[in-house]
């Protein structure tokens, strides 16, 4: 186990470097020009000069790319022209909200995936009508279905909120800057129910697609178990068919539908620009989002290399968890 887990690391690491080179090299041909941005368009060439030099962009290319990853390394992705503050400053402020908001869609998609994929594989009653709605959903875009979702929740049934993170004004603000888990740890159950409520909406339009996907791969693999011979020499022992499902095929269909939840995680981390801007929600999406429309190479890199190393990760741990839930893909 620690020998797949340290190939697995080595691994990441890699794709760490790849995705620093590739969002470095964008950066370098991207027209645009980061020290002209920082200090005006009415600045001056000496002072665009002198802002260039501060920045390093006058030393060679190569010099530029190993201070580049040097700095990365550190979690120093330079400084936003937009905000004039350091980029890890302006997303140690917006990366807590989407990471709560892609944890609670990832759990949603999660749990329909496993509904869907039980309901699909035992045929059970409803199952044909849940899995209709699911690809209904899932085949919406997520601006449509944001606004699908918002026009019948909050226009039609007022049932919940839309628009930022609370509506609780002396809401927590710490130790871990998520809403949810700060309002439990500081007892403040009104908090926690607003905070779950502004979630809803928002996570219902990352979590349609993923659910769909891990529903549907969940489905086919354990409708490959059950055609295997131990399966046929439980049901012939006579074991309930719940017993069978849970204790029996369910482990060894799991490591198909953890991969695509894997995969997922890139879709989710790629959705949350639309949804937090359809939503007001203060994250990374909403953040990229700004700095797009003023033009922010430095924080657009930020936050790429940030999402970037957020999804690796996530599928390092998956790929850990499949070697848990199943022995046979461990190296010997």
């Amino acid at each position: 186990m620690i020998r797949l887990i340290f190939s697995r690391l080595v691994g990441a690491l890699g794709v760490l470097l790849a995705l620093i080179t590739i969002v470095f090299l964008l950066r370098a041909i991207v027209p645009g020009d980061p020290a002209k941005a920082a200090v005006g368009a009415n600045a001056g060439q000496d002072v665009v000069n002198r802002e260039r030099h501060v920045l390093g962009l006058d030393k060679p290319l190569l010099q530029q790319y190993v201070t580049y990853v040097a700095d990365a390394a550190r979690l120093d992705f330079g400084q936003s022209a937009r905000s004039g503050r350091p980029v890890r400053d302006d997303l140690a402020d917006f990366v807590p909200a989407t990471g709560e908001l892609t944890i609670f869609a990832l759990l949603l998609a999660m749990a329909g995936g496993l509904l869907l994929g039980l309901l699909g594989a035992t045929a059970a009653r409803g199952s044909g009508l849940l899995r209709l709605v699911l690809v209904i959903g899932a085949a919406a875009p997520s601006f449509l279905l944001s606004l699908a979702l918002i026009y019948v929740f909050y226009y039609k049934l007022s049932w919940l909120p839309v628009g930022g993170l609370s509506s609780v004004n002396n809401a927590p603000n710490g130790p871990t800057h998520l809403l949810v888990i700060d309002g439990l740890l500081a007892g403040r159950l009104d908090v926690v129910q607003d905070a779950l409520a502004h979630l809803v909406l928002p996570g219902l339009s990352l979590a349609f697609v993923p659910a769909v996907a891990i529903g549907r791969v969940l489905r086919s693999s354990l409708l490959d178990v059950y055609r295997t011979d131990y399966i046929r020499t439980a049901e012939a022992k006579g074991l309930h068919p719940l017993a069978i499902l849970l204790r029996h095929a369910l482990r060894n269909a799991l490591s198909a539908p953890l991969t695509i939840t894997g995969l997922q995680v890139g879709l989710l981390l790629s959705g949350v620009v639309i949804v937090e801007t359809i939503f007001s929600w203060p994250g990374i999406g909403l953040y990229t989002d700004q700095s797009i429309q003023f033009g922010d190479l430095t924080a657009i890199a930020g936050v790429t290399l940030v999402v970037g190393t957020a999804f690796v990760l996530v599928n390092l741990l998956v790929d850990i968890a499949q070697a848990l839930a199943d022995p046979r893909i461990r190296p010997s």
